[in-house]
């Protein structure tokens, strides 16, 4: 079963910046291109029109950019902080 999951659900090792923030928001961005994949695969094999795979793929962008602003990616630190 591991094996199947990581054929589908590859993950790829974090390079970047290390902090704890910055580790869950590229899990994230992994997630969403697995997830924008799979459904651009749907699209191309006719299973779903293209207006579905849009407000998909559009409904996980604003996800995506939620969870970011919510670990504040991208923010100057405050220096009072």
């Amino acid at each position: 079963m591991s094996e199947k999951s990581d054929f589908l659900y590859p993950r790829s090792r974090y390079y970047g910046k290390f902090t704890p923030e910055n580790l869950a928001f590229d899990a994230n961005l992994q997630e969403f291109t697995q997830k924008v994949n799979f459904i651009c695969g749907l699209e191309t094999g006719g299973k779903i029109s293209p207006e579905e795979a849009y407000q998909e793929i559009k409904s996980l962008w604003k996800d995506l950019k939620k969870t970011k602003k919510q670990l504040r990616i991208g923010e100057i630190p405050n220096e009072t902080e």
